[in-house]
């Protein structure tokens, strides 16, 4: 159903351009009709609308005709659609909605709606024009969507630079990110705790690479914000910026994200704390409790393993490849599990056991390592601080009838 829309919106765009003596509509007007304009809007509610979103508005002043073209749909009914997300490959689309109704939309719902106004020349806005209706075509609209790389944002950027020869990715190479991947995942999904902490798990140091505004530039608000910065050659030789005015057409309503991302070592050291000291207490006074505190804990331990496991050799999901959270928790936790129970009982931990204990502690020992390696390190210091005191108190509770 959405590449039949799509083929009757261009087809409707196609047949409005036709010659005629009065013409209406972007797709044959000439350049020097055509405003191109970058529209933002603001992150929402919903945990896949945290980061935001954006479409370049293509308006013919003669007409009025204005149509807003983005890359952030995809198809449900698509056959797999859940397995082919699971296995990193999504598919997204190029849509076409008149601008209007899709703004109002937003603003309706509370979320900012931005126009930037850039100074194209006729060419460029004309060449703009020509690629987004080629982009358009239902042969052409597909495309293999990454989170970081390669979303509705990083196309539209794209878009902006080749009709700009190369001028915006020159200019924002130059500069310096503010946050790299992680913290920015971190920062948009803290409305959402429990997904914030599963998403900050499943990232590897692939998240934490120091990045420049042109990759950080994944996100609609710091591509608002470095448009503002760049500057252009006009058709005289003088330079000028790229925005040329910028109006927000409906302000934010909802309760924006914080500025800067939590630091979680402290929330999650603390919960580590919390649990080793558990561990330690109830293996004193109440070992059946321990059992079931530490049945929780090895479980838990041994599905996180499993799920990072997988994420790395079955999938394509390349930001959550080489976890380093591998070490500290992994499917080995699993084969504690009945050494775990016969400790309730008063049994000695065999030699295997003691096996895996000193496996798993020079595991956490390589973890802490990997931090004085040279290089883009993982930055999952919380979850070193959480698992720590975890596997140190499950270590004494595992040896103590020795």
């Amino acid at each position: 159903m959405d590449l039949l829309r799509r083929a009757i919106l261009l087809l409707a765009l196609l047949v409005l351009a036709a010659p005629a003596a009065s013409r209406a509509g972007i797709a044959e007007a000439p350049g020097a009709d055509l405003e191109v304009s970058l529209v933002t809007y603001g992150p929402g509610d919903i945990y896949w609308e945290r980061f935001g979103h954006d479409a370049i508005e293509v308006r013919d002043r003669v007409s009025g005709e204005s149509v807003n073209f983005n890359y952030g749909v995809f198809d449900f009914e698509e056959k797999n659609f859940l397995l082919n997300f699971a296995r990193g490959r999504m598919h997204y689309m190029m849509d076409a909605e008149t601008s209007a109704p899709e703004e109002a939309w937003y603003a309706e719902v509370g979320r900012s709606v931005t126009r930037q106004r850039l100074a194209l020349d006729a060419d460029q806005a004309a060449h703009l024009r020509d690629d987004l209706l080629w982009n358009l075509r239902p042969q052409n609209a597909v495309y293999d969507y990454d989170y970081y790389a390669d979303n509705c944002t990083t196309r539209v950027r794209d878009a902006f630079d080749r009709v700009l020869d190369g001028a915006v990715k020159e200019q924002l190479q130059a500069r310096a990110s503010e946050f790299t991947y992680r913290q920015q995942t971190v920062r948009l999904m803290s409305a959402q705790p429990w997904l914030m902490l599963v998403l900050d798990l499943g990232l590897g140091p692939y998240a934490d690479q120091p990045l420049n505004a042109w990759q950080e530039s994944f996100l609609p608000a710091v591509l608002q914000t470095q448009l503002r910065q760049v500057r252009i050659t006009g058709p005289d030789g003088s330079r000028r910026p790229l925005v040329q005015d910028e109006r927000v057409v409906s302000p934010n309503r909802l309760a924006p994200p914080p500025a800067t991302p939590p630091d979680l070592r402290l929330p999650l050291g603390a919960a580590g704390l919390l649990l080793g000291a558990l561990l330690l207490a109830t293996r004193l006074w109440w070992p059946t409790g321990h059992a079931l505190l530490g049945t929780l804990f090895l479980v838990l331990a041994g599905v996180v393993g499993v799920v990072l496991l997988g994420l790395w050799t079955l999938t394509t999901h390349h930001s959550a490849w080489a976890n380093a959270n591998l070490l500290l928790f992994n499917p080995l936790a699993w084969l504690l599990l009945p050494a775990l129970w016969r400790t309730r009982r008063g049994f000695a931990a065999s030699r295997f056991v003691d096996g895996l204990i000193v496996l798993q502690l020079l595991a956490l020992l390589a973890a802490l390592a990997l931090h004085l390696l040279p290089g883009t390190v993982q930055q999952n210091q919380p979850w070193l601080l959480f698992a720590l005191p975890c596997w140190l108190a499950l270590a004494w509770g595992l040896r103590r009838n020795r």
